[in-house]
């Protein structure tokens, strides 16, 4: 559920996802398997990089509760947002009216820059690596996760499971867009659009409320 409120919200790889859908002539509806793909890549690259560069912060109660109160007012502001935006109905649904080849076509030069996000996999790897979001998620939410929850090396399950169940609200989000994009469906209901949104808005309020305030509910040695 957090993963696919990140996944859901309008931003770089949501319309490189469509572009490519739409332009992918053979089997274009999987596009969003391998752009999610190349974004897996990326962050299972972080996630042990923050395993290996701050497992330090697993034996400091301190540290964990610091972090789980910011993860916890940072997933609650993002939450505020997306209901405020939806209020003030400030959230962009331009692409759900995207149908034109020709408009296509000019956001995905604007896009790649190039041909280097000609491939789904190394798009969805670089496009991910350029939005300032995503970096700010891992860094604060993501860690407080891993803290939260104890992910490390040597609990394995944990770490499969947190990394399986991040990707797949990614996977399910990005395959529904570029089936709907692929097939000529360019149009999500914008209020079912809002509907979801408001509700991953909730959550994400709820859960930032858990977070923030489990680290000083039970004793960390």
């Amino acid at each position: 559920m957090v993963a696919l409120t990140g996944a859901i919200s309008p931003g770089p790889l949501l319309t490189y996802t469509i572009v490519k859908s739409v332009q992918t002539k053979k089997r274009g509806y999987l596009t969003g398997i391998w752009v999610i793909a190349g974004h897996a890549l990326l962050e299972a690259g972080i996630i042990i990089f923050l395993l290996l560069g701050f497992s330090f912060i697993l034996k400091n109660a301190i540290i964990i509760r610091i972090i789980g109160t910011v993860g916890g007012i940072i997933l609650i502001f993002f939450g505020l947002s997306i209901l405020r935006d939806i209020h003030k109905n400030n959230i962009s649904t331009d692409f759900l009216n995207n149908s034109a080849p020709e408009a296509c076509e000019v956001e995905n030069r604007n896009l790649s820059g190039g041909n280097k996000t000609g491939n789904p996999v190394i798009g969805g790897f670089l496009i991910s690596m350029s939005n300032p979001y995503w970096w700010i998620w891992w860094v604060t939410i993501g860690l407080a996760f891993i803290v939260q929850f104890e992910i490390s090396f040597r609990q394995w399950l944990k770490l499969a499971a947190f990394f399986l169940g991040h990707e797949a609200g990614d996977l399910v989000w990005y395959l529904l867009v570029s089936m709907l994009s692929s097939w000529g469906a360019h149009r999500i209901n914008k209020k079912t659009y809002y509907g979801i949104l408001a509700v991953c808005g909730l959550f994400m309020i709820l859960f930032g409320i858990y977070l923030g305030v489990s680290p000083f509910m039970t004793d960390i040695v």
